[in-house]
């Protein structure tokens, strides 16, 4: 018996490269070039330690009942936590962004099989020693540099009015001077040092912490598919909005015209018939107005423009055949597309809970975080949703689409759970 299904559709960028950001004044790119190293050893200790120290125990306690395994799920989850770090590391100090890999996997099985997640903590490993190398000789180079630089400050006030720099002795003005220039030398030896450091750096987070060309390329077909899809979609509902518009509004309003034009030519002549005309025509009127309100309702409907998503779902849930439960909390806005997005993921949710899962109750939460918009209803009928059945499919098409994740867990006997998470950077 198929005890459950799962979908799980996650896209993101799918840029094969890192790519710069806005770009930046060349004094302030070099000037986080030379902090960038003073944050590499800190950092490096920390991620080192974590991982290794992690992964030992976890491989220390595989014996014992293999407790290692599930406690891998957490040094995995980790990792993954502070590769997201680096990534933004790189872009604070590098001017890089490196596109993430696809959404971390549900379940600590699969976890010991992502390869994003082995990357990260060989990663961690890694680029331990590349850190200790960068701040040495970083550090080491700029500190020598600037101690020759400004030796011309400083050695007339050293109680022997002389220095002792190993190969040579400073002892006057003159001399002073002369190191000053070649501390000069140091430093712009050191900057090269730093840059080529740096950028080694760079490289190697871009090629354990990004997405490979393999995953890059699946995402680059789910996304075509995608693509094709929406504009599939919306060339039915184009025929829908046109068959609408031809069978329901137009006939009302040759309708309204019609009687219209016959009440005008029995005005004079037959006035009461020509009033129960004209209430035909008011009432044709009406009905025309009411088909294309829940026309245009269907498109975008009005009070997400003016009033938001709180409000557009208060009106789902009212008009919903089933109780719908609602929790949103959506301050600050995200942009129109997104909110357009999670109406239609809710809609399309409750009209199937309603139709197929033969539900008696819908649970809607809606909650806006720094960087995302989280969607997540639950209902409690008989589950079993058919992931490639045609509203599922749209609607991880529309999701796909700005680059969000959606997921269905409904297993035979229910319940049925879609959430959806859009980005929504603050």
């Amino acid at each position: 018996m198929r005890l459950a299904t799962f979908v799980d559709v996650t896209y993101s960028n799918a840029s094969v490269m890192s790519r710069p950001l806005a770009r930046r004044s060349p004094v302030l790119t070099g000037l986080l070039r030379i902090v960038m190293p003073l944050t590499d050893l800190p950092v490096a200790i920390v991620t080192f330690t974590v991982t290794v120290t992690g992964v030992t125990l976890c491989a220390g306690l595989l014996p014992l009942f293999l407790v290692g395994i599930p406690l891998f799920y957490v040094v995995g989850a980790i990792s993954r936590w502070m590769a997201g770090f680096e990534r933004h590391r790189m872009r604070l100090f590098l001017d890089i962004e490196i596109p993430s890999p696809r959404g971390r996997r549900r379940g600590w099985k699969a976890m010991l099989t992502d390869a994003p997640t082995w990357r990260a903590i060989a990663y961690h490993v890694v680029r331990f020693p590349l850190a200790v190398l960068t701040f040495s000789l970083c550090f080491g180079g700029f500190g020598v540099a600037l101690a020759l630089v400004s030796m011309p400050g400083w050695i007339s006030h050293v109680p022997s009015g002389r220095a002792d720099l190993g190969i040579m002795t400073v002892s006057d003005q003159d001399s002073s001077w002369a190191v000053c220039g070649i501390g000069v030398l140091l430093l712009v030896f050191a900057f090269g040092i730093t840059y080529g450091l740096t950028t080694a750096e760079g490289a190697l987070a871009r090629a354990m912490l990004g997405s490979t060309a393999g995953e890059l390329a699946q995402r680059v077909d789910v996304l075509q598919g995608s693509r094709a899809r929406v504009v599939d979609a919306a060339e039915a509902e184009r025929r829908r909005i046109e068959r609408n518009l031809h069978d329901g509004a137009q006939q009302r309003l040759v309708a309204l015209a019609m009687n219209l034009g016959r009440a005008r030519a029995r005005y004079e002549d037959d006035p009461e018939t020509a009033r129960q005309m004209l209430d035909e025509a008011h009432n044709d009127a009406k009905l025309a107005l009411t088909e294309l309100r829940d026309l245009a309702r269907g498109l975008h409907p009005a009070v997400l423009t003016d009033r938001g998503l709180d409000a557009a779902l208060s009106g789902l849930a009212a008009r919903s055949t089933v109780p719908v439960t609602l929790d949103v909390q959506v301050e600050p806005r995200c942009s129109p597309t997104i909110e357009a997005i999670a109406y239609f993921v809710v809609s399309e949710t409750l009209t199937n809970a309603a139709k197929h899962a033969k539900a008696t109750s819908v649970r809607v939460t809606v909650k806006r975080t720094p960087l995302a918009l989280s969607v997540v209803v639950e209902d409690d009928g008989v589950g079993g949703a058919d992931p490639g059945g045609s509203g599922l499919t749209g609607l991880a098409d529309r999701v796909g689409g700005v680059d969000g994740s959606m997921r269905v867990q409904s297993p035979i006997g229910g319940p049925t759970v879609v959430t959806v998470e859009l980005p929504c950077a603050s």
